[in-house]
């Protein structure tokens, strides 16, 4: 499997490996090297602190590095009539009654805190590819399911400024 990445993703993954690599790496083996010199490594609470952080960011960069390497590039929907990735959907949620201003994005820069909705979360599956005044039925699950309403489309690009998680 392949995960779906816009090329600002590719660029902000390489970004963060980079400094990883040069700044974190560098900070924690010198914090691994002190915490060393105190002694007795065995009840040493910095040393073992600091040996987990290194985990974490050997970790996270192997992560990013697997995602580069699996990721298929995909571009941003122009059809200015149909949801693309990044546009921005007033959408009416037909059960509440609720109008609620959303943006789609790939899986790695999503914030649901901030409505910002992964395109491969069933809602984001859902609206995709979808036009001004469509009813969309969103399935949440087998049994479970809700409908919205398309208002309004507000094309934008790949926002670099949307940072991935």
């Amino acid at each position: 499997m392949y995960n779906e990445l816009t090329e600002n993703d590719i660029k902000k993954m390489k970004e963060e490996i980079e400094y990883r690599i040069k700044v974190v790496r560098p900070k924690i083996i010198k914090e691994i090297q002190e915490s060393r010199a105190m002694g007795d490594l065995s009840e040493n609470a910095e040393y073992h602190a600091a040996r987990r952080e290194k985990g974490k960011n050997e970790g996270r960069i192997e992560y990013l590095k697997n995602m580069i390497d699996t990721a298929k590039i995909i571009s941003l929907n122009d059809n200015k009539d149909e949801v693309g990735i990044f546009d921005k959907v007033e959408i009416l949620f037909e059960d509440e009654n609720e109008v609620e201003k959303v943006q789609i994005s790939t899986t790695l820069r999503n914030d649901v805190s901030k409505g910002i909705i992964s395109k491969e979360s069933p809602f984001g599956k859902a609206i995709l590819g979808r036009k001004v005044g469509e009813r969309v039925k969103v399935n949440v699950s087998k049994d479970v399911g809700y409908f919205v309403k398309i208002l309004s489309i507000e094309k934008s690009g790949d926002d670099i400024d949307l940072p991935i998680m």
